[in-house]
């Protein structure tokens, strides 16, 4: 999931996967070079685990590493089905996809719709 969390301070884009029984999660993927262990969430009291990045504007993908066990979500790794926010990758499962804009180009798309 990418949205923010209300366990997280505003100013950065967050990642958070519900995992209650997990004692370690990673995020890895295209923003640190698909590194299992170098960003960790951190634990909420109700079974949630976040994390807040800052990138600069792009599209990335990423996975989650639960106790070492590489998913898009916790139990759920399974083949490229096409599924919304996520691509297919080069061993038939998925990827999400996180796409950061420039926040004066989203400023000036929504004046135009107004």
């Amino acid at each position: 999931m990418t949205t923010r969390d209300r366990n997280c301070k505003p100013g950065g884009l967050v990642v958070s996967t519900n995992a209650p029984k997990a004692k370690r999660v990673f995020v890895a993927g295209t923003f640190n070079d698909w590194s299992p262990s170098t960003h960790p969430l951190k634990r909420t009291g109700d079974g949630h685990w976040v994390l807040m990045l800052d990138l600069p504007p792009g599209r990335y993908e990423y996975k989650f590493v639960i106790d070492g066990q590489w998913c898009c979500e916790q139990g759920c790794d399974e083949a490229y089905h096409d599924c919304p926010g996520c691509v297919a990758n080069q061993y038939g499962t998925m990827n999400r996809v996180l796409i950061v804009e420039d926040l004066a180009e989203r400023r000036d798309r929504a004046r135009q719709l107004n």
